[in-house]
C-alpha cells in the first residue's frame, strides 16, 4: 500500500494499463527511429551523399501561403507538431489523472525532471563560455529526453523494469519535452507577428470551447488544428508549439457512459502515426550529418559538441538524481519498497538519450552555422549512443532484482485478469 509521502510507488491498475499502451507504440517507434537515423547517416556520408542533401533541401508546398518549404523544414515544423500533440495529450493525462495529478506525489518526479533539464544546460553553458570558439546558442539541446529511443533500449536491456520506474521515465520525458517546447517558443522563435499570434490564440480558444461543449465532429477539429498550426507558423513562434497546446486543451476525463475520453481516443489513433511515421521521418531528415568535409574528430572536439555530450551523458543523471534526492529529503518522501536510489540514477542515465527534440533544437540554434550544426547533431547522436550503452549496463546489473519485482506484479492468483498487487493497493 503506497502512501502520500512515497516516491516511485506502483501506479494504479488503470494507470499502469494506460502506461503500457502508450509505451508499446513508443518502443516500436524507437526501433524505426534508430533505423531511420542510421540510414540517413550512412547515405549522407556515402558517394551519393549529395543526393541526400538535395532531398532534404527539396522545396514543396503552396508559395501563395508562404509554405513552399524544404522537406527538412516540413519534417521539423509539420511532422513534429504531430509528435508534440501526442506529448500534450500525455502531459494532460499525467496532470489530471496520472503521476502529476496529486501535488504530494508529483513534486519529486517534477523536481527530478527539472534537475534533468537545468544541470545539462548549465554544463553546456559553462563549457562554451570557458572554451575558445564556444557558442551558447545551443544551450537547450541537452535538455530533452527521447522516450522512443529510451524505450528501444529498455526493450533490449530492461524488459522487466518495474512499472513504477517506467512511469517515472515517461514523466521525465514528458516534462522534459514540455520544457523544451517552452524553450523553443521563447528562445528559438523569430520574426514574431502579433496579428498571426492572436489568430492562433483564437483557434486555441475555439478548440477549448468545442471540447467544453462536447462537440465531436472531425469536420470541426481538423480545420481548427490546421489553422492553429498555420497561424502559429506565421506568427514566428515555432509551429510545433501548436501541437502541444492543442493536446493540453483536449479533455482527458470521460463523461458518464462515455467509453473513453477524447484524449484517449485521439491518442489511440494518432500515437501510432507519431511514433511510427512522423518521428522516424524527422530522424531521417535530421540525422544525416555530413562528415565528408569536417571529419568526426574535428566535429566532436568543438566546444558545442563537448557541451552536448557532457550535458546529456553526465548532466542528465546528475540533475535527475539531485532534483529527486534534494526534494525527497526536504519533503521527507521515501522511496517505494524495492526501489533504490541507484534505480533513479539508472533512469537518469537512460534519460540522457536526447535524440528527437535535441536534433530539432540543434537545427533551430545553429541553422546559420553549418560547422556548429553538424557538430551539434553528431554530438547528439554520439551522446545518445553512449547514454544507451551506459543505461544498458546499469539496467543489466539490476536485472535479477527487476525480474523479481516484475514477477510479483504479474501474479493473478484468482484469475480475474487483475494482478493481485493492484487489488491490494487499488481495487480499480
Amino acid at each position: 500500500m503506497s502512501t502520500a509521502n512515497e516516491f516511485l510507488s506502483r501506479p494504479s491498475f488503470r494507470q499502469a494499463r494506460w502506461l503500457r499502451e502508450q509505451l508499446r507504440d513508443e518502443t516500436f517507434g524507437g526501433v524505426l527511429l534508430i533505423v531511420a537515423a542510421a540510414i540517413a547517416l550512412v547515405w549522407a556520408n556515402s558517394p551519393w551523399g549529395d543526393s541526400y542533401l538535395q532531398l532534404i533541401d527539396f522545396q514543396v508546398g503552396p508559395e501563395s501561403l508562404g509554405l513552399n518549404l524544404p522537406l527538412g523544414v516540413w519534417a521539423a515544423d509539420g511532422l513534429l507538431a504531430i509528435f508534440f500533440f501526442v506529448v500534450g495529450l500525455e502531459l494532460k493525462h499525467e496532470l489530471v489523472v496520472g503521476s502529476l495529478s496529486k501535488p504530494a506525489q508529483a513534486v519529486v518526479p517534477a523536481a527530478a525532471a527539472i534537475g534533468g533539464m537545468v544541470v545539462p544546460a548549465l554544463i553546456f553553458v559553462v563549457i562554451n563560455v570557458s572554451m575558445d570558439g564556444g557558442s551558447t546558442k545551443g544551450w537547450g539541446i541537452p535538455m530533452a529526453t527521447d522516450i522512443a529511443f529510451a524505450l528501444a533500449v529498455l526493450a533490449v536491456f530492461g524488459r522487466r523494469l518495474p512499472v513504477a520506474l517506467r512511469a517515472f521515465l515517461l514523466t521525465l520525458a514528458v516534462v522534459d519535452d514540455l520544457g523544451a517546447i517552452a524553450v523553443i517558443a521563447v528562445f528559438y522563435s523569430d520574426k514574431f507577428s502579433l496579428p498571426w499570434f492572436v489568430a492562433a490564440i483564437a483557434m486555441f480558444i475555439i478548440y477549448a470551447v468545442a471540447q467544453k461543449m462536447r462537440w465531436t465532429s472531425p469536420f470541426l477539429y481538423i480545420p481548427l488544428a490546421l489553422l492553429a498550426w498555420y497561424f502559429t507558423h506565421e506568427s514566428g513562434v515555432h509551429a510545433t508549439v501548436a501541437g502541444v497546446v492543442l493536446g493540453l486543451l483536449t479533455r482527458v476525463k470521460a463523461d458518464p457512459g462515455e467509453g473513453e475520453s477524447p484524449a484517449d481516443r485521439l491518442a489511440h489513433r494518432i500515437h501510432p502515426l507519431s511514433a511510427g511515421i512522423a518521428v522516424p521521418i524527422f530522424a531521417f531528415m535530421a540525422a544525416g550529418v555530413d562528415l565528408r568535409s569536417i571529419g568526426i574528430t574535428s566535429a566532436l572536439t568543438e566546444p558545442v559538441a563537448i557541451g552536448i555530450i557532457l550535458g546529456l551523458v553526465l548532466g542528465k543523471p546528475i540533475g535527475v538524481f539531485l532534483g529527486a534526492w534534494i526534494t525527497a529529503t526536504f519533503t521527507r518522501a521515501s522511496l517505494a519498497s524495492g526501489i533504490a536510489w541507484r534505480d533513479v540514477t539508472a533512469i537518469g542515465v537512460l534519460a540522457g538519450i536526447g535524440f528527437t527534440v535535441a536534433l530539432l533544437i540543434a537545427e533551430l540554434g545553429y541553422e546559420e552555422n553549418l560547422l556548429l550544426l553538424e557538430s551539434s547533431k553528431l554530438a547528439v547522436l554520439a551522446a545518445s549512443l553512449v547514454a544507451a550503452i551506459l543505461a544498458g549496463i546499469a539496467l543489466t546489473l539490476r536485472g535479477r532484482h527487476y525480474a523479481a519485482i516484475s514477477a510479483k506484479e504479474e501474479i493473478d492468483a484468482d484469475g480475474d485478469g487483475i494482478p493481485d498487487v493492484y487489488q491490494e493497493q487499488d481495487p480499480r
